[in-house]
């Protein structure tokens, strides 16, 4: 009878487990399950795209993949510029792109589900920092997926751009893919929150503390989590979901700014007395303090799985590889001090209320 019992445990255990990845599989699109590399062909008429960035039409486009089963699948598709810095010709050559999909092209495709979603592009298709800078990024999203599942999930792209207007030329380069905020938040089982601005103690303490520590990890000054800067919504470089006043999950996203990427166009917040990107400043709320300890410790804990997504990046030059370990390695000598958690955090968080003398 023991045995038997312990049977039918495993068989339960196993069609849970099974029950479980099924619903994951259900919420999550095809496209953000796994991390493998996808080579794609877009062809659009892109001297007439970058030519007219800021202009809110999508021009027609196909996007080509391999299938594994049904072979080479061709989609249509609209695609325009997107973004703010980045979109402007001064800052890049190649500007960031909108690829806007219809549902009756992708079905049953491994675009089902996908609607309108971010391409980050490589900016300039000369030099290899800039690259290596987009590689960084990517790293920077997958960091963050490591540390929860309560963050924009991505897939890195090899692309091959067929320019319509110059007789399809083509060239090919990395880009990388981000799951829009509606698919994070059917997979995570909140509404996205579209409020104009908020207050830190409607969000998260947990949740808000670990990104706040990730900030610091990677090295970016370029966000907030309760308000947006002019023109945007709320928040900067943050999505809100759920409405449960303290339980408000913020997402961050957008890291070209941070010191990891050390991007060719990133500078220094003028807001902060910083003279270098990869200059770190804690921004997290004096608020969430007493949970940096149990985000110390998740930090420490998936220190190895973090390292191996530089280590296995086979696309990393060496110098690049060797310039983000040393990056990492001076986080982790940080949050690995109780002495210099105490100081550069806890002592450092934001709002920390003012001594009577001095009120």
């Amino acid at each position: 009878m023991t045995m038997l019992r312990t049977v039918a445990f495993l068989l339960a255990l196993t069609l849970a487990s099974a029950a479980g990845a099924a619903d994951e599989s259900r919420k999550t699109s095809p496209l953000f399950m796994n991390n493998d590399i996808l080579d794609v062909r877009i062809r659009a008429p892109f001297t007439t795209i970058m030519r007219e960035r800021g202009a809110e039409k999508d021009r027609p486009a196909t996007l080509t993949y391999n299938d594994a089963e049904a072979g080479e699948i061709t989609v249509e598709l609209g695609i325009r510029t997107r973004g703010n810095f980045r979109r402007r010709e001064e800052t890049c050559k190649w500007a960031p792109l909108r690829l806007d999909f219809k549902k009756s092209e992708v079905k049953d495709t491994l675009f089902s589900g996908s609607d309108k979603l971010k391409l980050v592009t490589h900016c300039d298709k000369g030099p290899s920092v800039y690259t290596q800078a987009l590689l960084s990024e990517h790293l920077a999203y997958r960091i963050f997926n490591v540390l929860t599942d309560n963050s924009f999930r991505v897939r890195l792209l090899r692309i091959t751009y067929v320019n319509a207007d110059k007789n399809d030329r083509e060239h090919t380069t990395f880009g990388f893919l981000i799951e829009h905020k509606d698919q994070v938040a059917k997979r995570i089982g909140l509404k996205v929150n579209e409020t104009p601005s908020t207050e830190t103690r409607f969000l998260d303490p947990r949740h808000t503390n670990l990104s706040s520590i990730f900030q610091y990890m990677i090295g970016n000054t370029d966000f907030s989590p309760i308000r947006a800067a002019p023109g945007e919504p709320c928040c900067h470089n943050f999505v809100l979901f759920g409405e449960k006043e303290g339980s408000i999950l913020p997402i961050p996203y957008d890291f070209d700014m941070s010191g990891i990427v050390d991007a060719p166009h990133s500078v220094p917040s003028v807001n902060f007395n910083i003279r270098d990107v990869k200059e770190r400043l804690y921004r997290g709320r004096c608020y969430n303090n007493e949970h940096i300890p149990e985000s110390v410790r998740t930090f420490i804990g998936r220190k190895e799985a973090i390292y191996d997504l530089v280590t296995a990046n086979e696309f990393y030059k060496a110098k690049t590889r060797k310039q983000t370990l040393r990056f990492l390695d001076s986080f982790y000598a940080t949050i690995e001090s109780p002495a210099r958690v105490q100081s550069e955090l806890v002592d450092a968080c934001i709002g920390r209320p003012k001594p009577a003398s001095q009120r």
